[in-house]
C-alpha cells in the first residue's frame, strides 16, 4: 500500500534515495523495484532487519533491476549521518507526527536533499486524524504515538520555511479512514471485534485484487477523507528567500 505516487517524483535508475522512516519498507521496495539506489533509514533495527532480508530476496529474484542498490541504515531522522546535499529523492512517509522536534527533522531533511532534488513528505490529514482522536485516548496516547495533527496549511509553512517549494498535494487511503475511525470506537486493541475484521478483510481484499469498484471509489473519496495528505516538493538551486 503506498501513500506516494512515484510517478509524480520522476524516479529515475541510478538517483540516490533515501526513506526517512521506512518502517517494514513498503516505500523502499517499490523504489527498489524502480531502479533507484535506496537506503531504507530507520531507529527501528528489528524491522530494518526484516527490511533487509526482502532486499536480497527481491535482488535473487530479479524483481529490482539491473544496477539498482538498497540498502538499511539505523539512525535518527533528528541527526541524519549524511553530507549536504547527499539525495536526489528525499522521502518521509507518516513520520514527522511521532516527531515532537519535527521542524529540526524537517530541516535535516532538507539540508540533506540537492539542490533541484524532490521529495514528498506525508502526514495524517486532519479530518480523520482529529475524529480518531475524539473517539480514543488509546489511540495517539501511546510511547511512540501521534504528538500532532497537522493542518494542511501549517505544515506547508513549516516546510517552506525549511526551504522547500510545495509544487503539488494530494490525499491518500480514504477506504482506511472508516477503519480507523471503527477501530477507535470498538478499541483500538479489538482486533477480533467482529465488524472490524470484517472491515480488514475488505482492505485486504482490495489492496491484492485492486478492484474497479473499490479503486473508483477511494479516487472519488480521497478529496474528502483521504487518511493520509501528501506534500510533493522541490528544493530550489537557489535557496528561497524567506520573509
Amino acid at each position: 500500500m503506498l501513500t506516494v505516487d512515484f510517478d509524480r517524483l520522476g524516479i529515475s535508475p541510478g538517483d540516490k534515495v533515501i526513506d526517512i522512516g521506512a518502517g517494514a519498507g513498503r516505500h523502499s521496495f517499490e523504489l527498489y523495484r524502480r531502479g533507484a539506489d535506496v537506503i531504507a533509514f530507520d531507529q527501528n533495527a528489528d524491522e530494518l532487519a526484516d527490511v533487509e532480508k526482502m532486499f536480497i530476496a527481491m535482488a535473487e529474484v530479479g524483481e529490482a533491476p539491473a544496477g539498482a542498490s538498497a540498502r538499511t541504515e539505523v539512525g535518527d531522522a533528528l541527526n541524519l549521518p549524511y553530507a549536504d546535499a547527499s539525495f536526489d529523492v528525499v522521502l518521509i512517509s507518516e513520520v514527522l507526527e511521532h516527531v515532537p522536534e519535527d521542524g529540526r527533522a524537517i530541516a535535516e531533511l532538507t539540508r540533506i536533499l540537492k539542490p533541484g532534488g524532490v521529495a514528498a513528505v506525508t502526514v495524517p490529514r486532519w479530518l480523520p486524524e482529529w475524529i480518531c482522536w475524539s473517539l480514543s485516548d488509546a489511540y495517539h496516547e501511546v510511547e511512540g504515538g501521534h504528538v500532532r495533527i497537522y493542518e494542511a496549511d501549517e505544515l506547508s509553512e513549516k516546510l517552506s520555511t525549511a526551504g522547500l517549494r510545495v509544487t503539488g498535494q494530494d490525499h491518500a487511503h480514504a477506504l482506511h479512514s472508516p477503519y480507523w475511525w471503527l477501530k477507535c470506537a470498538v478499541g483500538v486493541e479489538e482486533n477480533d471485534h467482529p465488524l472490524v475484521k470484517a472491515y480488514h478483510r475488505l482492505l485486504v481484499w482490495d489492496m491484492m485484487k485492486a478492484p474497479w469498484l473499490t479503486r473508483t471509489t477511494e479516487r472519488l473519496l480521497d478529496p474528502v477523507i483521504g487518511k493520509s495528505v501528501v506534500f510533493y516538493l522541490e528544493k530550489p538551486e537557489v535557496p528561497v528567500a524567506v520573509s
